[in-house]
């Protein structure tokens, strides 16, 4: 390990890699070669990195937001410039296809646009005349430093849902990725600096849980913004809090699809294949749960089965290839653990992906795509977020029975329904418990003028990341009631 790059730290302008401390591998989960080492940066590291923001705050917030904003115009033509090379950055260290990379990056483009437009978008109001003489404002100002930690599942993505909105609104911002998946924000942070930000306004600081809990706990940081699995979320969430910052933090899911007899059953297979394979299943608006409703039971679980038995599995930069691995060799044994306990509890694998072999790479960490079905209520697999290639499916008799499943469920990030049947869609959108609803889509995922939402225990906050609810996040508001007597007036 001593011959591979260590990934560095960004502090206060400059590139640094810390001299001292642990050193975590950073392997291709495709082909285990090793691609890079993660340090894991000290408590010091830390706070060196909120003093940089702390210092560059009172110039950035001062910068008038059409002028701040003429950064992301730079920052979005950077990223166009040098997608490719993010996208197999993101392949690489992730293992999903070049294209699922590209689409995530795309994403990641378009809240860059959004921000773009935070002189609209942060506006105040203004009444005048609350009572004789005397108006009212309320103007919003940024928070102070921000702080983004981000998952593995998308190493370019999710940091976007926050940080264009934070330096949009005047914060300064520090980012942590995550420890498994850094090159990808480390070459996002090379775009950074060659775009010219002022020093100390962005931040990159590498680490893993002691790293977390050291952000959590700094006085110096006002917000911080998480993904990950609910259990981390809820301790962000709580220990963010303890401190007095401002916190969203974004957790798992389970994401039910209802499938009811009356839909195009062709074209819902097509799209649920791509929510429950794509990404290896590692995501978490995949779709990890079917529920038949009636007569569409047996002809949706043969094609599905079908369609999962044809997706081809590899290594993400090789042609044709539509579902890579999952991130390490511990998931890949967890998947599978996962998949055997179902069936023990009484599901049957129409299509068993435990075990799967690619030819040329033999240290991948592939699972192929699964199917069980007559899963049960309940079960483990019913109600776990497996994160990884595994459909589950289960049969309901109404749209009663499945709206009551879906809202009696721990998470609440996404459901679904494919039908033709206007009312069944729209009393499904109506009472359905959950944050993001797909009506005949498989992955409901927001666009970036839309708040990414989440409910229950698949989010712990109030606003979420992307679009008006990010600027909310971001900015603090200021209630100002003015009265200028003219006796007052005439002294100056």
């Amino acid at each position: 390990m001593g011959t591979v790059e260590t990934v560095p730290n960004f502090i206060d302008g400059r590139f640094e890699t810390p001299s001292a401390g642990e050193r975590l591998p950073v392997h291709n989960p495709a082909t285990g070669e090793l691609l890079a080492q993660t340090p894991l940066s000290t408590v010091s590291e830390v706070d060196r990195a909120v003093q940089a923001a702390r210092s560059a705050l009172p110039g950035w917030r001062r910068l008038p937001p059409g002028e701040r904003i003429q950064y992301l115009f730079k920052l979005k033509a950077r990223l166009e410039e040098r997608l490719e090379d993010l996208c197999r950055a993101i392949t690489l260290e992730n293992g999903k296809t070049l294209e699922e990379s590209k689409g995530e990056m795309r994403r990641a483009i378009e809240n860059v646009e959004v921000a773009c437009g935070i002189p609209s978008l942060m506006q105040g109001d203004v009444l005048e005349d609350i009572a004789p003489g005397i108006d009212e404002l309320m103007i919003r100002q940024p928070v102070g430093v921000c702080a983004v930690i981000v998952p593995f599942n998308f190493p370019g993505m999710i940091a976007f849902w926050y940080v264009p909105y934070a330096l949009a609104c005047g914060n300064t911002v520090l980012v942590k990725p995550s420890e498994r998946v850094p090159t990808t924000l480390g070459k996002v942070f090379e775009i950074f600096a060659e775009v010219g930000f002022p020093k100390g306004v962005l931040n990159l600081v590498n680490g893993a849980k002691d790293t977390v809990n050291a952000i959590l706990d700094h006085p110096g940081i006002s917000a911080v913004s998480f993904v990950g699995s609910s259990a981390v979320a809820r301790h962000v969430y709580a220990r963010g809090a303890q401190s007095g910052k401002r916190v969203q933090a974004s957790g798992g899911a389970k994401n039910p699809v209802i499938v009811l007899p009356d839909a195009d059953m062709e074209g819902a297979v097509n799209v649920l294949a791509d929510s429950a394979f794509g990404c290896a299943g590692q995501r978490c608006l995949a779709a990890s749960l079917a529920v038949t409703v009636g007569d569409a039971k047996r002809p949706f679980v043969d094609a599905i089965a079908a369609a999962a038995g044809k997706r081809v599995v590899g290594f993400g930069l090789d042609p044709g290839v539509q579902m890579g691995p999952v991130i390490t060799p511990a998931s890949r044994e967890r998947v599978e653990g996962l998949i055997a306990k179902g069936i023990s509890q009484g599901a049957s694998a129409v299509v068993d992906g435990r075990g799967a072999k690619v030819a040329g790479y033999p240290k991948g960490n592939f699972v192929g795509p699964t199917v069980l079905a007559d899963v049960q209520p309940g079960t483990e697999v019913a109600r776990t977020e497996i994160f990884g290639p595994v459909l589950s499916v289960m049969h309901l008799d109404s749209v009663e029975q499945a709206i009551a499943y879906v809202n009696g469920g721990e998470y609440g990030n996404m459901a679904c329904i494919f039908t033709s049947s206007g009312p069944s869609a729209r009393r499904f959108r109506y009472e359905c418990e959950v944050g993001n609803v797909g009506i005949n889509v498989g992955i409901a995922a927001p666009m970036a003028f839309f708040p990414f939402s989440g409910w229950r225990g698949s989010f712990f906050g109030d606003l979420h990341g992307q679009g008006k609810h990010a600027v909310e996040f971001f900015t603090q508001t200021k209630v100002v009631v003015e009265r200028w007597p003219k006796e007052w007036s005439r002294k100056f």
